[in-house]
């Protein structure tokens, strides 16, 4: 009969086709006027802060596809069904639940949370005010009265809330999954999310600490892939803006999200899927040749010098190192780093990544450090 996938996240997810205001959707406007289409539902689940599981979630209409409804919904969201459809061609419902400013244990039980006992979890007696930033309150409200719903598999794109605690996310992301796949109740149906794009976080208010480098937050994502089963990272390293939280080019992060979902999901073949992923590295005198899986094409950075590889020795201070593609393999050297043990790889905040794979996929920032 059709296809329904569960979008869900903070205001990267739910940022409406039409835009934030003063903050555009690129080709929005041109995309919103041509989305009539009968055999794409949308559906939006109204916001929600509730202090204990709720059954059902406030009353909202399913949309048919078109210019007024289309306008006011998730363009990530619409952007992976508007492809979906094209290519399937079967009717594809997405349904949308998602709450800007939110970090992941908003949307997660407190059974699950008690894994994490520095995460305060407000209890039924509890007399504060709440607020989406709150532990289980967007479960409770948003996503307890859907996780019985029949989907095929869910999107993802969360994360710039927990930007101040990295290796904490490490683990708590995919317990988040492991939770809402359990009780769905439909074994392990495909979760795919988008990788945080690149961003001046220090302009980000909602984060109280100014430490982080948000690379430390992609970097988690990037490694929760290996402890997700049926997962794949949509990464957007070439599509940050510096000085705006919410990227406008939604379509290339939805695309690629849907190349995964097409690929992992339905089986089509003959065209590339997914990103590169860093695997290990070999030194070599004071040379580190890095391996990566999922290039079976190889690497490309168009021609340009490779900008943002680092190399570090046993004092663990990382140096500009020369990159060169080879074999699709980088090698690394830098001349004042004669015994190097470590790479990182576009490792800072806000950074226009620029190692692909051939067929365009951009490359995660990395590190093979743990420091």
């Amino acid at each position: 009969l059709g296809e329904v996938w569960l979008c869900s996240g903070q205001s990267n997810m739910e940022m409406p086709m039409k835009g934030y205001r003063d903050q555009p959707i690129f080709g929005g406007n041109d995309a919103i006027f041509h989305s009539t289409n009968d055999q794409i539902r949308l559906y939006t689940v109204p916001r929600s802060v509730q202090r204990t599981p709720q059954d059902t979630s406030k009353n909202s209409p399913w949309r048919i596809a078109e210019p007024e409804a289309v306008s006011n919904f998730s363009a990530t969201a619409y952007y992976f069904a508007k492809m979906l459809q094209e290519r399937l061609n079967v009717p594809v419902a997405v349904i949308n639940i998602s709450y800007g400013g939110s970090p992941v244990e908003a949307f997660m039980d407190a059974e699950t949370l008690k894994q994490f006992p520095e995460i305060t979890v407000p209890s039924a007696t509890d007399t504060a005010k709440l607020n989406n930033r709150v532990a289980t309150v967007l479960y409770n409200g948003m996503l307890k009265p859907f996780l019985g719903y029949t989907i095929k598999g869910c999107l993802w794109y969360q994360g710039e809330s927990n930007n101040d605690r990295p290796q904490q996310y490490e683990t708590l992301f995919p317990a988040f999954v492991k939770q809402i796949r359990e009780q769905s109740g439909q074994g392990d149906f495909p979760f795919y999310y988008c990788q945080i794009a690149p961003y001046n976080y220090y302009n980000y208010a909602a984060v109280n600490a100014i430490n982080n480098n948000s690379a430390y937050l992609r970097d988690a994502q990037r490694k929760a892939l290996a402890k997700i089963p049926k997962s794949g990272i949509a990464v957007l390293m070439d599509i940050g803006e510096e000085f705006n939280i919410h990227p406008g080019d939604k379509a290339t992060g939805s695309k690629r999200l849907a190349y995964m979902a097409l690929a992992k999901t339905y089986g089509l073949k003959g065209f590339g899927y997914e990103s590169p992923s860093f695997e290990s590295i070999a030194v070599s005198g004071n040379t580190i040749t890095v391996k990566f899986s999922g290039a079976p094409n190889g690497l490309t950075s168009y021609g340009k010098v490779l900008q943002y590889f680092e190399v570090a020795g046993a004092n663990k201070i990382f140096r500009p190192a020369k990159a060169l593609i080879s074999g699709g393999t980088i090698v690394v050297s830098a001349p004042d780093v004669k015994d190097p043990v470590a790479v990182r790889y576009a490792f800072k905040d806000f950074v226009m990544g620029d190692l692909f794979s051939t067929e365009g996929f951009p490359v995660s920032s990395f590190r093979s450090d743990d420091w």
